[in-house]
């Protein structure tokens, strides 16, 4: 009835809104034509171009030159802060932007999937992914536009500027957003059309990996746009002058963003796509409702998760090139006024991992077998709460005068050493691996007796030694490059245990692949485990101390030798697990549909806290150029050219995602509307 009443309400408005637009519109026209019936025959003045009736404005004509001459810097909107104005639209832009170019990446593979296993469910569910997606597209569209008009009306100067550094990009995007807008469509509308044959589901297939191909080239070309802002490059300092599009769009910071962005939007697609068959499971009235949007959720949280883990390696990545590109900026990022807003992220990246891992546990309890694997679980939240509480452990505490000098120092003497660069990259790397683990145990619940990796067949071989020598280039290729490396002797002696972490974690690896040739892979992957938590965790939490102190620049290198040897054993593992416990015998069916209420909680909280922390990176990035429109080129003048406050920062992120979450609410709803009405009628 209600669902009815407003139908009722939107069709209304719908009919009256063209008639009450069209009565002002007549009105108007209505002024105009009595204004000329009015004035018979009068004549119109005539004035030459350029030139005003003097003595009417009271202005000379040499002054009225130079009023339009003037150049327009700013322009509120109806007295409204500008910056917020344009702070909440393009927030809000982003993160559906991030929605519609994330799922389009896992339905294709999910579609693929389906196909060469010869499973319709898999279809479906790629399908109804797509569906979210074409309802999301139209609004996208709507606030990139909004966007354009806010920053082209309220920053004049800004955006002449950008315009005169970037105009030819402006051509492509519109060719691009075109071409994604087409495949798009295309791609839903054709999903029944194209079925029956094998080449006309390759061609939907392929539709589908354009549309990825537009939409990936329509974000990577505005984020040169975007980074172009934090390190301008190929342009003429003093006069703005563009030197170099090539340049200018090829900046310091625009792969790491690209890389950066493309992962984030795959895991906040993920979990939105979890939190969307959270509350499908929660509303259905049949166990095939549950059971397939409980299995849509898992498989939502399974992308999220997925790219998560790696988030992190990029957005250090990222972080280290903010540092090169400025060492001001990089300063003031983790050192300065936005030291506390990574505490903050450091919570939310936590309650991720918290979150996932427990809807992974929770997921286990509708597995048969399982009970063999839940005794991890207890060492398993030991491990991800402490480290946790290490992460979020802030270097400088807020301490007052008092309680300062009762320490007697500037730091406490105890959590000092939780809240430097070498602890937290020490426990997020645990974390990684304990989430990892995690999925380990999750995948194997219903798998018993495995076949002999001699029996996988060439499969089998071509997998682990492809795995092997990926690692292997990226491990020693990393550490000959560090031989080379351009520093003064004495610190270049901090280097020497680096390398030789590498070559030992080589060698580790190679064992790991040798033991599985052998038959031993459960052997092949606890060793590698333990090497990798001895050598990226143990060992680098003292040896970062002891670089931080001695050399500095070191660190540097340091972290990026812990993420490689962290990525080395992920990739091995999932490698020979995917083989060891390939044609397993299976102990037990999972239950799909048989989860407790709390684990779709957790699934809409996950989307909630990813939200968030996009909301609170988007301020993060854009506040790192204090008053500058483009660092170190065009300065902020504006009245409100100040970094805001952590409290006012919060009241605006927290704005953006209610309007966020009720706006995809809304969006998902009508996209179901016909899908509803359709069941109704069919009762």
């Amino acid at each position: 009835m209600k669902r009815n009443i407003v139908i009722l309400f939107l069709f209304t408005i719908t009919i009256l809104s063209p008639l009450l637009l069209s009565s002002k519109v007549l009105a108007n026209n209505a002024v105009a034509h009595a204004t000329e019936e009015e004035s018979p025959g009068m004549e119109l003045p005539q004035f030459e171009a350029g030139q005003a009736p003097e003595g009417e404005s009271g202005a000379t004509p040499e002054a009225a030159e130079e009023e339009e001459l003037e150049v327009v810097q700013y322009r509120t909107f109806f007295g409204l802060d500008s910056r917020v104005v344009v702070w909440i639209v393009s927030e809000l832009h982003l993160m559906f932007a991030a929605f519609v170019l994330g799922v389009p990446i896992f339905a294709v593979i999910v579609e693929i999937v389906g196909y060469k296993g010869g499973d319709v469910k898999y279809d479906k569910m790629a399908k109804e992914f797509t569906k979210l997606l074409s309802a999301a597209f139209a609004t996208t569209a709507s606030l990139g536009g909004l966007l354009a008009f806010c920053l082209f009306g309220l920053y004049p100067e800004f955006m002449s500027h950008m315009t005169n550094v970037f105009a030819p990009t402006m051509y492509i995007y519109a060719l691009l957003f075109f071409g994604e807008a087409f495949t798009l469509y295309g791609y839903y509308y054709s999903w029944d059309i194209l079925k029956g044959t094998a080449f006309r589901k390759w061609s939907h297939i392929s539709l589908g990996v354009m549309l990825n191909l537009f939409g990936t080239s329509l974000m990577f070309l505005t984020n040169s746009w975007a980074t172009y802002m934090m390190s301008p490059s190929g342009v003429s300092p003093a006069t703005g002058r563009v030197l170099s599009l090539y340049h200018a769009f090829y900046n310091e910071l625009w792969m790491p963003v690209n890389i950066h962005r493309l992962i984030a939007n795959v895991c906040f697609g993920g979990f939105i796509v979890g939190a969307y068959a959270a509350v499908k499971f929660l509303g259905a009235r049949t166990e095939e409702e549950k059971a397939h949007y409980d299995w849509m959720g898992y498989v939502g949280n399974f992308i999220g998760i997925g790219a998560l883990i790696p988030l992190p390696f990029a957005g250090y990545w990222l972080g280290r090139e903010v540092y090169s590109a400025s060492p001001v900026m990089g300063n003031i990022m983790m050192g300065g006024a936005f030291s506390w807003t990574f505490i903050i992220q450091a919570i939310l990246i936590g309650m991720l991992f918290i979150g996932a891992n427990y809807y992974l546990w929770l997921g286990m309890g509708r597995i048969k077998g399982s009970e063999r694997y839940t005794k991890f679980i207890k060492y398993l939240v030991f491990i991800i709460f402490a480290c946790f509480a290490v992460w979020l452990t802030p270097h400088n505490l807020p301490l007052s005068g008092e309680e300062r000098a009762m320490i007697g120092e500037q730091y406490h003497p105890f959590s000092k050493y939780f809240g430097v660069m070498a602890a937290k990259n020490a426990v997020v790397n645990m974390i990684i691996l304990a989430t990892f683990f995690s999925f380990l145990i999750y995948r194997r619940s219903n798998k018993g007796e495995t076949v002999p990796f001699s029996e996988q067949g060439r499969a089998g071989k071509i997998g682990i030694f492809s795995a092997l020598i990926f690692c292997l280039l990226m491990l020693v290729s990393y550490a000959v490059s560090l031989n080379f490396v351009e520093l003064e002797a004495n610190i270049k002696e901090f280097v020497k245990p680096l390398i030789t972490s590498l070559y030992i974690q080589s060698f580790a690896v190679g064992l790991a692949a040798f033991l599985t040739f052998k038959n031993k892979g459960k052997l092949a992957q606890t060793m590698l485990f333990a090497v990798t938590a001895c050598i990226a965790v143990l060992y680098f939490w003292y040896y970062g101390f002891e670089v931080m102190q001695k050399a500095n620049l070191v660190l540097r290198y340091l972290s990026v030798t812990q993420v490689s040897i962290v990525m080395s054993c992920l990739i091995m593992n999932a490698v020979i697990d995917i083989f060891v416990f390939r044609k397993a015998k299976l102990v037990g069916g999972i239950s799909w549909g048989k989860m407790p209420v709390r684990s779709q909680y957790a699934l809409i909280l996950l989307c909630i806290v990813i939200v968030i922390l996009m909301g609170l990176m988007g301020f993060i990035r854009s506040g790192l150029r204090m008053d500058w429109h483009v660092y170190g080129i065009l300065q902020d003048t504006s009245q409100w050219a100040y970094t805001p406050t952590l409290s006012f920062m919060g009241r605006v992120v927290g704005l953006i995602v209610a309007l966020f979450l009720g706006l995809v609410a809304f969006v998902f709803w009508l996209a179901n509307l016909g899908e509803s009405k359709g069941k109704t009628a069919t009762q």
